[in-house]
């Protein structure tokens, strides 16, 4: 069987965490027994593999994590991962275990260092997408993204509960680093006024009149969802204050959803997708791939060269876009 070449593997959870991150590693493990391969858990991401924090994993080991949020493999950012001599040294630890292949879950940069760590030192590397912010090519949902996103739309919700109560303006900064996934689709679920977004420049000019319109409407609160980042060009202080400047009779708050974003028990679409998606990692090493991210299009499970994936931020659907500008008025 194809499965025999594969010696042993590894699976580890790099960079920001996000919820799913779990249920794919238990998918990773559980699709390796199934196969009779060895799987072993890297601890902290990189730097586990740099300081030989590894354990054998089988499936009762991965026991009642589905419905978990965070990672028990634990996450972190390591910047000796980054250099050729840090890279060398996972190389040995992986050596060390025998491990010829690795299941990299994480985001842009954790997918990058998997690239450089199967260029460098031939380790055989697949990518899972685990990250909030929506923001890999090749795949329509990264893992984490639908519970980040409802747990947006429910702090909003509650929001606004209190904005009508009292006629205020609330801007509301959701997570994205530079990408408007959540907050365009969260400001459509829940009803937002106004989206600001990376890839669309709106202007404080335009954001003004809209407010103008809405008040002759007749609303008399309203919802402003801002995506984090430098690129709409100012932080969400700044736009609160401009506002408060310009139409001095608005009560204006500010809200930063922050972190919340990123815990909680993951939802049933992103426990369904990490599951199919560890187990399609686990496929793509027994038949021989490596250097790809696994996705979704179209409800099926795809690849893509991690090189292509980390290229730049996927595009955000432009009918979302018009639906967004449509019912906002």
């Amino acid at each position: 069987m194809m499965a025999n070449k594969l010696k042993k593997i590894a699976v580890l959870t790099s960079g920001g965490d996000a919820p799913g991150m779990n249920a794919a590693v238990r998918a990773v493990v559980r699709s390796a027994v199934y196969n009779n391969i060895e799987c072993f858990g890297v601890y902290k991401g990189y730097e586990g593999l740099i300081s030989d924090d590894l354990v054998k994993l089988n499936a009762r080991g991965v026991n009642n994590i589905v419905n978990k949020g965070g990672t028990i493999l634990k996450s972190a950012r390591c910047l000796e991962f980054k250099t050729v001599e840090g890279r060398l040294k996972a190389k040995s630890t992986l050596d060390k275990y025998d491990i010829d292949s690795l299941v990299v879950i994480g985001g842009n940069g954790s997918l990058t260092g998997a690239l450089l760590l199967e260029e460098e030192h031939g380790i055989k590397t697949i990518g899972i997408p685990g990250t909030i912010d929506n923001d890999l090519v090749g795949t329509r949902c990264s893992l984490g993204f639908d519970t980040a996103l409802n747990t947006a739309v429910n702090a909003i919700d509650k929001i606004r509960d209190t904005a009508s109560s009292h006629n205020r303006l609330f801007f509301i900064e959701v997570m994205g680093k530079g990408s408007g996934h959540i907050a365009l689709n969260a400001g459509i679920g829940a009803g937002a006024e106004e989206v600001l977004i990376p890839e669309q420049d709106m202007g404080l000019d335009r954001l003004l009149d809209s407010l103008k319109k809405s008040e002759k409407s007749g609303k008399s609160s309203s919802i402003i969802v801002v995506s984090e980042g430098e690129k709409i060009g100012d932080n969400v202080f700044s736009f609160s204050s401009h506002i408060e400047k310009n139409l001095p009779h608005y009560e204006i708050r500010v809200s930063i959803l922050g972190h919340i974003q990123r815990g909680g028990s993951p939802s049933s679409f992103d426990r369904v997708l990490a599951s199919r998606m560890g187990v399609y990692a686990v496929d793509c090493l027994i038949s021989n791939k490596s250097k790809v991210m696994v996705g979704i299009i179209d409800d099926n499970m795809v690849t893509i060269p991690i090189k292509d994936a980390i290229k730049g931020g996927q595009q955000l659907d432009k009918d979302l876009i018009r639906v967004c500008d449509i019912i906002s008025i």
